[in-house]
């Protein structure tokens, strides 16, 4: 038996995507009793004069079946002989294209419907085109209605030919082109006698055997990083779903953002140890040493990925408010949310044509090609070689709307890792400090955004530069690293020790902490209970800043220079 496969039917309202999937149903006998017989009670008050009007399966939503149309993504599950199947039944209309982008995003096949008596028409391409935009590959045109042509293979070939051009403009991958009927059951699950020109398979034949992982393509092992599990002090377990390669315990695996790398001790499925884990598994891995990671983080393994602040990106607009420059939003890549600003529009894309169109808007189910730029490095890569670490969201801060999907494009802004950012090192001992990293304003998006322009590794007897052009620090204070475990201590601008911040001892000098804020310690009591709240808190309590840090002692925010 084959495996699971997940597709999607989209096309014009009307093009009978809910009764083909009905007729599927009920042809291969996968309908509970009660179902059938509601289904032919339903029937009889409908409007085929009492025939099996398929489409009521799946068109459940009262105000769908008074309009007549699908207005939200119904989703059925199904198993036949040789497969399993959840597919998505999506709205045809215009209004609704960001519901349609939703169903797009979880399938691996698309099956789009083409009215035989009217062609290819502008919304055919727009789901078309949405469908590339969501990573789908491999595409089924039902050419639908055939019966209302006369089962002509003359209209066929007409339609036939608007979909080659389709396929050429959008170079879509693995097409195939199948003429039918839903309402009548032609080649829908066997072979009809009214076409007998056609000598290709019926639609459920293509489904039940197309190999949708023949041409996967992703490099490597990754596994964006859903949670950190702790259950007590002597585990610590990174949970999350294997999106590409496999792994073994004994691999060497690196750990992005950070860049360490580590050893994999054990892997776990549920509660079961195993010794090797695949693509599409959700696994907990543990690691043979402490590593900076959380939730959002990247463990990949011969995998061509990296961090990057800044991303071109093909986006869906999916929200009421039109696109706005310069707005920031958070930006949901992988498992990682941060926030990012829209920098800029390039261009927009006119779905009937393609054609590249000058703006610096977007209104609701537009696409448009536009630059993001994050407040800090994220995992991420184009969508064509990774998926996972290509498909985003932008979410409004304010409604918490989901305002746009997309994919990236374009990468650039590479970030170092944190691990090749060590502000501090001595010895074993290393410090990602960054109190030399410059706060500015940006005038075009209207947003404070971070630029770390140095890069040099300080060690012991080094001097340091203590101002900048955000930051103006004492020439003697001490450094307390926190979430690295380190103090340095700086007299006279220079570095006289580097130590563990268990060691640490207050000295009487300004103390600031990694990000170069003030911390509010003034004697050798106050460091020793600042430590221990750190220590209780994993810094994660906002409680706890407030408390104990100021921004503005030792910082601004600046304009940059021209």
């Amino acid at each position: 038996m084959k495996g699971l496969l997940k597709f999607i039917t989209c096309g014009s309202v009307d093009d009978g995507k809910s009764t083909l999937i009905g007729h599927i149903l009920y042809d291969a006998k996968l309908l509970y009793a009660d179902q059938e017989k509601t289904l032919e009670l339903d029937s009889k008050v409908g409007s085929r004069s009492g025939a099996i009007d398929y489409s009521l399966l799946l068109d459940g939503l009262m105000a769908e079946r008074e309009q007549g149309i699908t207005i939200d993504v119904a989703y059925r599950y199904f198993t036949t002989d040789n497969r399993s199947f959840i597919v998505a039944d999506t709205p045809g209309h215009e209004e609704y294209t960001r519901n349609m982008a939703v169903g797009a995003s979880f399938a691996d096949l698309s099956v789009i419907l083409v009215d035989a008596s009217q062609g290819v028409l502008v919304q055919t391409r727009r789901h078309a085109r949405i469908c590339k935009l969501m990573g789908i590959r491999y595409f089924v045109f039902a050419v639908n209605k055939m019966d209302l042509v006369g089962y002509s293979e003359a209209r066929f070939r007409e339609i036939e030919a608007q979909i080659a051009e389709l396929r050429k403009e959008l170079e879509l991958e693995n097409v195939y082109i199948i003429p039918l009927s839903a309402t009548e059951g032609d080649n829908v699950t066997k072979k009809s006698e009214n076409i007998p020109w056609y000598d290709g398979v019926p639609l459920l034949e293509y489904l039940e055997n197309v190999d949708i992982h023949s041409d996967s393509h992703e490099k490597g092992f990754y596994m964006p990083v859903q949670r950190v599990c702790r259950p007590d002090h002597t585990f610590r377990g990174f949970q999350g779903q294997i999106e590409a390669g496999t792994v073994r315990v004994g691999d060497s695996i690196t750990t992005l953002p950070s860049n360490e790398t580590a050893t994999v001790k054990g892997i776990l499925m549920t509660d079961q140890s195993v010794d090797e884990a695949f693509e599409g598994q959700p696994v907990t891995i543990s690691l043979d040493k402490e590593v900076d990671v959380s939730r959002g983080c990247v463990f990949v393994k011969d995998a061509d990925v990296a961090v990057y602040k800044k991303l071109t990106v093909s986006l869906l607009w999916m929200d009421d408010e039109p696109l706005s420059i310069g707005k920031d939003y958070l930006v949901k890549l992988g498992t990682k949310l941060i926030p990012g600003i829209l920098t800029k529009v390039d261009y927009a894309i006119d779905v009937n044509t393609g054609a590249h169109q000058e703006t610096d808007t977007l209104e609701k189910n537009g696409i448009a090609v536009c630059e993001i730029l994050l407040t800090e490095g994220i995992v991420a890569d184009l969508f064509s070689n990774h998926k996972v670490l290509g498909e985003l969201i932008l979410i409004d801060r304010v409604t918490n709307m989901t305002s746009a999907c997309g994919v990236v494009d374009a990468v650039s802004e590479k970030v170092s890792s944190t691990a090749d950012r060590n502000s501090f090192q001595y010895g074993d001992l290393k410090a990602r400090g960054d109190i030399f990293e410059e706060f500015y304003y940006d005038t075009e998006s209207l947003n404070v955004l971070k630029y770390n322009p140095v890069s040099q590794t300080y060690t012991v007897g080094d001097e340091i530069p203590t101002s900048g052009d955000s930051y103006h620090y004492p020439d003697s204070f001490d450094c307390i690293v926190l979430r690295d475990g380190v103090a340095v201590r700086i007299r006279d601008k220079k570095i006289t020790a580097i130590l563990p911040a268990s060691e640490y001892t207050y000295d009487g000098v300004p103390v600031i902490n990694g990000r170069g804020f003030e911390v509010l310690v003034h004697s050798a009591e106050e460091a020793k209970a600042f430590l221990s709240e750190y220590a209780q808190t994993g810094g994660q309590d906002q409680a706890f800043f407030s408390k104990w840090m100021h921004f503005d002692t030792y910082r601004k925010v600046v304009f940059p220079q021209q």
